[in-house]
């Protein structure tokens, strides 16, 4: 399946994107596929989307503006309201665009993304079905941890080092980062199972892009901080919502809070014996998931249009 070259425009910044076309002229139904946090259009975001394209729709992986080869700047801002502008801005693109059917446009969000798609769609009438796949609320994940069990004092510490940086960029220093993942694999051993399947996921060639980052700016932690993914989510419906979890993913209990929270029509479904980070390449979990989300948006994307 062929990627197409794409830019568009978000809040004012060049979002580079891939798109893929299935056979014919359409109109095709089409699905805004998001990336986890720090990560790149070629990495799970283009596989998913690559896959869904396959299955005859439409699909348009993007780098979120700060990262990848979108514009912005500081380099690796992860600002949760430009993420979900971005995926505002793609339904835009896809909706001028003459082989799209802009009443069958969906969207999917993979980790991180999948909480920006669900504040998206919560505002955003033209993303007619929603996706998730091991979502995160970063805000969550930020205060919480990945498993919800983090200390509160690590919050505050970070908050701490926020607010030293943007003082610092004032007084005209460098943007600050700090990394996102162990600096080796001992280190990333030393920690939990999904510390190292992170940091073997982005650090080795199982799926290390480079232009995915393994830092975060200073600047992105308030932002994050401030944030919360599934405050709206009930307002998706009677839109169609499926979040897809994995039965061993440390981070089901967002997935699980959000559809609690969430109206009807809504569904959960697990990936048996797969984990967070392994539902992003590892097979036979990525075909399952593919299997589901593709029974999804065929049902509710052609449903849009009778």
């Amino acid at each position: 399946m062929q990627a197409h070259t794409v830019t568009f425009t978000s809040n004012n910044l060049s979002i580079a994107a891939h798109l893929y076309l299935p056979p014919g002229e359409g109109p095709h139904p089409a699905i805004i596929v998001g990336h986890p946090g720090s990560s790149v259009k070629e990495q799970s975001a283009g596989l998913y989307a690559r896959r869904l394209a396959e299955q005859g729709f439409a699909t348009l992986a993007y780098d979120a503006a700060y990262q990848g080869e979108s514009g912005g700047w500081p380099r690796g801002l992860e600002d949760p309201a430009q993420r979900v502008e971005d995926i505002k801005a793609a339904a835009s693109y896809l909706s001028a665009r003459a082989d799209i059917d802009p009443q069958r446009i969906g969207a999917l969000g993979i980790c991180a993304s999948g909480g920006y798609v669900v504040a998206a769609a919560a505002a955003d009438h033209r993303l007619a079905a929603v996706a998730t796949v091991a979502a995160v609320d970063v805000g969550r994940n930020l205060a919480h941890g990945a498993n919800g069990q983090q200390d509160p004092a690590v919050l505050q510490a970070l908050l701490d080092g926020a607010a030293a940086a943007r003082s610092a960029e004032a007084r005209g220093e460098e943007t600050g980062y700090f990394p996102i993942f162990p600096a080796d694999e001992a280190q990333a051993r030393s920690g939990d199972l999904h510390l190292y399947e992170g940091w073997e996921y982005y650090c080795t060639p199982r799926g290390e892009h480079p232009r995915a980052r393994k830092t975060l700016t200073w600047s992105s932690v308030d932002r994050i901080a401030g944030f919360d993914a599934f405050r709206f989510i009930e307002r998706i419906a009677p839109r169609p919502l499926l979040m897809i979890t994995a039965s061993a993913a440390v981070t089901a209990w967002m997935t699980e809070a959000a559809i609690e929270s969430a109206r009807a029509p809504k569904q959960l479904h697990r990936i048996e014996g797969a984990t967070h980070v392994e539902l992003y390449d590892k097979e036979p979990h990525v075909s399952a998931a593919i299997a589901k989300l593709t029974d999804f948006f065929t049902r509710e994307l052609s449903r849009v249009k009778e």
